[in-house]
């Protein structure tokens, strides 16, 4: 495990409030008449604070933000909100010239080595590119004494055989090496490492992490950890982010992470390690169904769609209603699906966002009302039912009302801070973690 950083050291990077959003294309004719055509969330509202000498981790699934988040730290990524302060230098407002001297002080290490080195260069052209660009070296001779320095910090001797060759020439673990070893050729505070070690066969990626923490040690280096690997992040990160659909839903000493996750997507995804003892019998609480779109995402807290813990604030909508029945129709006969789906004039009106929807009946609105009824008392534990206020006819209609919807935020505990509404005693009595603990 790395070593604490002094928690007196200053804050290196500071994100405030940051949101990355993609635009969506949509029609000709819909950009024409400046329609609102959607953005996706790629990073949504995310603030945290990285110090000098320390290693943080983000982890997640794929499509939780991550990579876009430590672009946007190095200026790769335009910020639409929020600042990203580097020794209090706003990151995401610097001009294009600006930048270029920051990526002095800010490299990234990529997942791929294979596609990171260019093949038409030698490793020796390759590493000491960086030297040229920023103008670090003022002679030839200079600048291969750095590159020389630069290789054998990272493992790669006797020197002389691998100044020529190319990454063709190289394995898998020698190109990564080769990667690091540009990276910190300029000298720089913090390297983004984006999953360095997933492309790397399981005996060279302990070798490569091993290397990553000498060199901290030595350098000085800052690291961002972007990973979904938990394993990988237990043994190198002082603290971890837990990142679902652009936002941090927990962060906090990797420690305490690992001992006594709060969360319950961090419960899911320390469940979802595989057990390397055949004999033990793991109990996996696994979240149901997938990510959802970042185009569109849920009401309230992001993950309640997956939750067995979710309850009224935590908001539901009628998609989680469509959810809930394309769940059932899956479970049952043709002749009663068909029959279950022909009660709804138009199962389009469950996509409809607000707290109140109205379902059309095709014929007879009691008939609906009734499968709900049924829905319901077959699995009254189901969370989606814990959210619903009032069910009732109204002419041709059955209208559901749902809980108002709580945007959850980040709420300290001890030296872990977690954005879920199961530890917020001020939203109503049901909430007190006594209660709801996962």
């Amino acid at each position: 495990m790395p070593t604490k950083p002094d928690p007196t050291d200053d804050a290196l990077i500071e994100v405030r409030d940051l949101s990355v959003h993609y635009r969506l294309g949509g029609s000709a004719a819909a950009r024409l008449l400046g329609r609102d055509t959607g953005a996706v969330r790629a990073v949504d509202g995310v603030s945290f604070v990285l110090r000098r000498g320390e290693v943080l981790g983000l982890v997640g699934e794929s499509g939780s933000g991550k990579t876009t988040l430590g672009r946007a730290m190095l200026g790769l990524v335009r910020p639409t909100s929020g600042r990203i302060l580097y020794r209090g230098r706003d990151i995401g407002a610097a001009r294009e010239r600006d930048l270029r001297r920051l990526r002095r002080d800010l490299q990234m290490i990529f997942q791929d080595p294979h596609a990171a080195l260019n093949p038409a260069m030698d490793l020796g052209t390759a590493i000491g590119h960086p030297l040229r660009i920023h103008r670090l070296a003022a002679t030839p001779a200079a600048r291969h004494r750095r590159v020389v320095e630069a290789l054998e910090r990272v493992g790669l001797v006797p020197v002389e055989q691998f100044l020529g060759k190319y990454p063709a020439d190289l394995s898998g673990g020698q190109k990564q090496r080769a990667v690091i070893a540009r990276a910190i050729i300029s000298g720089p505070s913090l390297l983004v490492a984006d999953e360095p070690v997933s492309m790397l066969d399981m005996s060279v990626r302990a070798k490569i992490l091993d290397l990553m923490l000498e060199l901290r040690r030595d350098l000085g280096l800052t690291y961002l950890y972007i990973t979904h690997d938990l394993a990988t992040a237990k043994f190198f990160c002082d603290r971890v982010a837990i990142c679902y659909l652009g936002k941090i839903v927990e962060i906090g000493p990797t420690t305490q992470i690992f001992a006594e996750p709060r969360h319950p997507y961090t419960r899911a995804l320390l469940a979802a390690i595989p057990e390397p003892d055949p004999s033990r019998t793991v109990m996996r609480d696994l979240p149901r169904g997938e990510i959802p779109d970042a185009a569109r995402p849920p009401t309230g807290c992001a993950f309640h769609p997956r939750c067995p813990h979710a309850f009224g604030p935590c908001g539901w909508e009628a998609r989680d209603l469509r959810a809930l029945l394309e769940s059932r129709w899956t479970r049952i006969g043709d002749d009663r699906y068909r029959a279950e789906q022909s009660l709804f004039a138009d199962l389009a009106e469950l996509d409809t966002p607000g707290r109140r929807i109205q379902i059309r009946a095709a014929a007879n609105a009691q008939g609906l009302l009734d499968l709900l009824t049924e829905m319901r008392a077959v699995d009254p534990a189901e969370p989606f039912w814990r959210g619903v206020t009032d069910i009732q006819i109204d002419g041709d209609r059955v209208v559901i009302e749902f809980a108002p919807p709580v945007e959850p935020h980040l709420l300290p505990m001890d030296e872990v801070a977690v954005s879920c509404h199961l530890y917020d005693a001020n939203l109503s009595p049901d909430a007190q973690v006594s209660d709801r603990t996962p």
